[in-house]
């Protein structure tokens, strides 16, 4: 890229002169060419973005751009090379640890990632969990991915329950198995038998009568939308204290079951 002078003798490109170069470079259609603008100590932040922008990137360039370290020093690059469907996993799996918990949170539920690179990303903010604010924790719950609402179903926190119970990305299976831990919190149970949506779900019903903290007044109403039957095989295996099943099975008797 350097240019000569009128005795030719080659002479360094202007600042001005590099800039302009960089940013025709990052258009090229050539590998080499990509590779060597994504590896220059001149490459800016703005420009290694347009780079980021671009969906033919190849592996080799992603992985030049990553040990730039001249510019990789920004949370916007280290997200964009890890958001990047053609990052190289040896890059965007140990680049996952360096980010910060929301833009985690935006890689998992980044359409184009790989699934793999969603899965790691939800495990690195699950290990965080436990050690952000309950700010922090209540986002998580509205927005994050179904797997991180399911774990938050266990917080401290009855508020970041509740958010994690409307987190739109939350399934049924995800809330049984929250429901069915013994370190299930009172919290999760009762705020679960009272839901407008989850409490009305016939295998969350069948889920509440098997957990020890469900309030007898719900048993009673979940036990009665069930059959018979299927309560007293549910009750077999129940943790719900003797005297709840107790009423439970005097229900049923009066029913004429």
């Amino acid at each position: 890229m350097a240019g000569r002078s009128s005795s030719g003798v080659q002479m360094a490109p202007s600042v001005t002169e590099q800039s302009v170069l960089l940013q025709e470079a990052v258009h090229s259609l050539s590998v080499e060419v990509l590779k060597a603008a994504a590896s220059d100590s001149a490459l800016t932040e703005d420009l290694a973005l347009a780079l980021l922008k671009r969906a033919d990137l190849q592996p080799e360039v992603l992985e030049q751009l990553s040990k730039n370290g001249s510019v990789m020093k920004g949370r916007k690059l280290k997200l964009a090379v890890v958001q990047h469907p053609a990052t190289p996993r040896h890059v965007s799996l140990p680049m996952l640890r360096h980010l910060f918990t929301f833009d985690l949170m935006q890689v998992a539920l980044t359409p184009l990632v790989p699934a793999d690179i969603k899965r790691a990303a939800n495990d690195v903010l699950i290990t965080r969990v436990e050690t952000i604010a309950v700010g922090q924790r209540l986002t998580l719950a509205r927005r994050a991915s179904g797997q991180v609402a399911g774990m938050l179903l266990l917080d401290t926190e009855a508020r970041v329950i509740h958010a994690a119970l409307e987190n739109s990305r939350l399934t049924e299976s995800m809330l049984i198995k929250a429901l069915m831990r013994s370190a299930a919190p009172a919290a999760l149970v009762a705020a679960a038998s009272h839901h407008a949506k989850w409490s009305l779900r016939r295998e969350i019903r069948i889920a509440l009568l098997r957990n020890e903290k469900t309030p007898l007044a719900r048993a009673l109403e979940f036990a009665r939308s069930l059959p018979p039957a299927l309560v007293r095989e549910i009750l077999h295996g129940s943790r719900l204290p003797a005297r709840v099943k107790a009423c439970l099975l005097k229900e049923i008797e009066q029913r004429g079951g």
